[in-house]
């Protein structure tokens, strides 16, 4: 990509925001990282946003346990506005999770890139946001 990208995190746990924001950040290749506490307020900024590509993000990191709307049924909110979307969104669930039927399901899900086990390191995201850049 040539331009800057715009990374979210949704994630119900400030510390882990944190963390991955500071993460990000190190890198030098986002303009802005978008954060939320859960799915309902980020897809309801996907939905209030949905035709404004600048302000949109190019990557999501996901967490799956959350209060209100969890990473799944985040998910499923995203699939029903997707075709209304028009730009490509890469999102990644991120979960400590490492129960088999929590991977093999974001396995099934096409709009989900990859599961990441928690904490995701630097070069973990290093690998990820690089390879994004050249997409």
């Amino acid at each position: 990509m040539t331009h800057p990208l715009i990374a979210c995190v949704i994630d119900d746990d400030g510390i882990y925001q944190f963390y991955m924001k500071k993460i990000i950040n190190s890198l030098n290749v986002v303009k802005k990282i978008l954060s939320f506490g859960d799915g309902e307020e980020a897809i309801q900024f996907f939905s209030e946003n949905v035709s404004n590509h600048e302000t949109l993000p190019n990557v999501v990191f996901l967490d799956i346990n959350m209060p209100i709307m969890d990473g799944w049924q985040f998910i499923e909110a995203y699939i029903l506005l997707k075709p209304r979307i028009g730009k490509k969104i890469i999102i990644y669930m991120v979960s400590s999770s490492t129960d088999q039927r929590d991977i093999d399901q974001a396995k099934r899900i096409s709009e989900i890139s990859d599961y990441l086990i928690k904490p995701v390191t630097q070069e973990q995201m290093k690998e990820l946001i690089g390879a994004l850049k050249f997409n």
